[in-house]
């Protein structure tokens, strides 16, 4: 073929090239987040989680997803929020806001990592063999919260040493955290010579004739226990604690930042940052049976010297050496 046909050639012919294979994308690992109250009252322990995910290498819509499910303080909704997340097949499942959501995660999947963050000890609870080897799907953060009613009680005393009747509120939505919140103020109460009276707010309506009653009552102080819906509502808890003037203990460092008299407790927005670090971990593909329990060392004693001041009560000098933080 002589040349000035074969480019006659080419010219009505479409020239054919093969087309490489677009590359497959790896899909972009889902994290299932399931907690039992509302985003509202947790926007620094979102953040703490995720810098603890950033450090492990995944920052949210970057590398990884997180598909949220919150319980709104109904936790018999968790079971079913559980089981919508074991049915999208997300790579991991952190738990958070008490126990219920750890145990609704346990009961809905044995081979989706579950990650919590939990007040209570894990083991007594059946969420894993031991706290060293936890031996299943399940691993996480112990933050201590039930163990410190005591603890709580009397620094509370030693800031108002009057102090002979003190009400306590605890959760009913949350019927495994308040029970045991109410044995130990009770035996926290026999020990320190204190007359105990639980109450159990479980809506806003009764967290209002909650502190109706207690204007009727006047106990000497109030003890909230810590529960994630309580810390939802912390301005609601905080400005009636004010109104009716009653000296309260709050379960952290929310709760005194909003005006409450004082907190003590570990520091959850490191539990959070350490559970975050860990949902990285296992997202690697770290198995939750080799990666032991934390359990937080870090407490906070925080107290709010104005308050103190508006309730007429004198921080005695042993306790500000103590405090981690005073709030002017």
């Amino acid at each position: 073929m002589r040349r000035r046909e074969f480019i006659a050639l080419l010219g009505g012919v479409a020239i054919i090239r093969p087309v490489p294979a677009r590359a497959q994308q790896p899909a972009v690992p889902v994290i299932g987040f399931l907690g039992a109250v509302s985003l509202d009252g947790y926007t620094e322990r979102m953040r703490a989680f995720r810098q603890g995910l950033k450090e492990a290498g995944y920052v949210e819509g970057e590398n990884v997803r997180i598909e949220y499910r919150w319980a709104e303080n109904q936790l018999d909704r968790l079971p079913a929020l559980a089981a919508d997340l074991v049915r999208r097949r997300v790579a991991v499942i952190f738990a958070n806001g008490g126990t219920a959501p750890a145990i609704a995660a346990k009961a809905a999947t044995t081979e989706i990592p579950v990650v919590f963050a939990i007040p209570e000890d894990p083991t007594k609870l059946g969420l894993v063999a031991n706290l060293a080897r936890p031996g299943g799907n399940l691993t996480g953060v112990n933050f201590f919260f039930g163990e410190l009613v005591s603890k709580r009680l009397e620094l509370l005393r030693e800031l108002v040493p009057a102090m002979n009747r003190v009400a306590v509120f605890v959760n009913p939505k949350n019927p495994v955290r308040a029970e045991v919140q109410a044995r130990e103020a009770d035996s926290a109460g026999r020990t320190l010579g204190l007359q105990v009276q639980v109450h159990h707010p479980g809506t806003v309506p009764e967290i209002n004739m909650a502190f109706t009653m207690l204007a009727r009552e006047r106990p000497d102080a109030l003890l909230i226990t810590p529960d994630p819906f309580f810390l939802v509502r912390r301005a609601q808890l905080v400005t009636l604690a004010a109104r009716h003037a009653i000296p309260t203990s709050f379960s952290g460092r929310d709760f005194v930042e909003a005006g409450g008299l004082m907190g003590y407790g570990p520091n959850i927005n490191d539990a959070f940052h350490q559970a975050g670090v860990y949902t990285g971990r296992v997202l690697k593909g770290a198995m939750p049976a080799d990666l032991p329990v934390l359990q937080s060392t870090r407490f906070e004693l925080i107290i709010n010297a104005q308050t103190a001041l508006m309730l007429g009560l004198e921080i005695p000098p042993t306790l500000l050496a103590r405090a981690d933080e005073v709030i002017e």
